[in-house]
């Protein structure tokens, strides 16, 4: 394995993941808020599951995003 090689492409495809979700995080709580479901003055609690079959690697990440 090059490790540089691993690095820069691990590097890549987590800038992919974070760009993305926090699109996907931002939408849903703008239409959440529009829709009445939120106030947004609130905490949000979120859970990402990173998973690669390949690998047998699942693992969750919990966090709590504040919106106020």
């Amino acid at each position: 394995m090059d490790e540089e090689v691993f690095n820069m492409q691990l590097r890549k495809f987590l800038k992919i993941v974070g760009v993305t979700s926090q699109r996907e995080i931002e939408a849903a709580v703008r239409t959440a808020i529009d829709d009445g479901r939120l106030s947004g003055d609130e905490k949000v609690k979120a859970r990402v599951t990173l998973s690669i079959e390949q690998l047998g690697l699942s693992t969750d990440i919990d966090g709590t995003i504040d919106l106020a």
